[in-house]
């Protein structure tokens, strides 16, 4: 048996992967609070930028917490395509949940199937990235604290489409996200705790790419995503704010008046005598012959 060390950068990596998880679910209940708001295309665009969120701040999670987790006597590496696979599951389930709980017509119904599914697929998450960890040896697993870990992500599902579809208070929902953040680190540790290594001799190479090669950049990407995108988020005034402003009399860049309007609002003088004088060097300014004779001086 291997002797396995999930904490090897101590709370670094527990404190990071609770950080990361707390801001995707931050950002994806705000993301789902526009979309409720909204309706047709723009919806649907606020759904998938919750999903995308929501999953990838999960996927985050799992492997920054990853990093911390080291088995003496053999080197961890990971399988690159199940890797981007466990991604795609976190934000396709989430998404599947997301649209089921926003467009229910029974809201209980909803939220029961849409936390089903989401947790399912959040477990399913978990364990695909599992399966994507390449030592020499292998893993099993305890079927009693799996299926803790499944139920736990379930919970944790089903809480967090609630809160996304009825907190509308701001310090609610931070207070929500940052319960739905523990809910996935502890769904995480319960399904590592559920791991088991026997260790084997090395006769070939490890294949895969180390976590600085591949999950570090990935992680890191998916991290810089979920900030500048809540930046953005938390910048952009909702439909009711755009309304205010309309209401208050500001106009937005779009509103300003073009040339045409602004013709019909430019200030207006007293007409000039129309000219039809000529003088000696061309049209007479005054708009009359100043000898009346034609242009000749009188005579002497």
């Amino acid at each position: 048996m291997g002797t396995l060390n999930h904490f090897s950068f101590g709370w670094l990596t527990p404190v990071l992967s609770y950080a990361m998880a707390c801001v995707g679910a931050a950002l994806g209940l705000r993301c789902t609070l526009r979309g409720l708001a909204a309706t047709g295309a723009t919806r649907r665009n606020w759904l998938l930028t919750a999903a995308a969120a929501i999953g990838s701040g999960i996927w985050t999670m799992h492997f920054v917490a990853m990093f911390g987790f080291a088995v003496d006597g053999t080197e961890l590496r990971y399988n690159v395509p199940l890797t981007v696979l466990s991604l795609l599951v976190a934000v396709l389930v989430t998404g599947l949940g997301l649209t089921v709980v926003c467009y229910g017509r029974h809201r209980g119904l909803a939220l029961l199937g849409g936390g089903c599914t989401t947790g399912v697929g959040v477990a399913a998450m978990h364990y695909l990235g599992m399966a994507a960890v390449r030592m020499h040896g292998g893993l099993r697993y305890d079927a009693g604290t799996v299926a803790l870990s499944v139920l736990v992500a379930v919970g944790a599902a089903t809480a967090a489409l609630w809160a996304a579809v009825t907190i509308r208070n701001v310090y609610a929902a931070a207070a929500a996200s940052l319960g739905m953040g523990l809910a996935v680190s502890c769904m995480h540790y319960i399904g590592m705790a559920a791991v088991h290594v026997q260790l084997e001799p090395a006769r070939t190479g490890l294949g895969g790419a180390s976590p600085m090669e591949f999950v570090f950049p990935l992680a890191v990407g998916l991290g810089s995503f979920l900030f500048l995108a809540s930046a953005f988020v938390a910048l952009s005034p909702t439909a009711q704010e755009r309304a205010g402003y309309l209401a208050a009399g500001e106009l937005g860049v779009e509103e300003f008046p073009g040339p045409a309007a602004q013709a019909e609002f430019a200030p207006t003088g007293p007409a000039l005598p129309e000219q039809s004088g000529h003088g000696p060097y061309g049209a007479d300014p005054l708009g009359a012959d100043p000898y009346g004779s034609g242009g000749r001086p009188p005579r002497q």
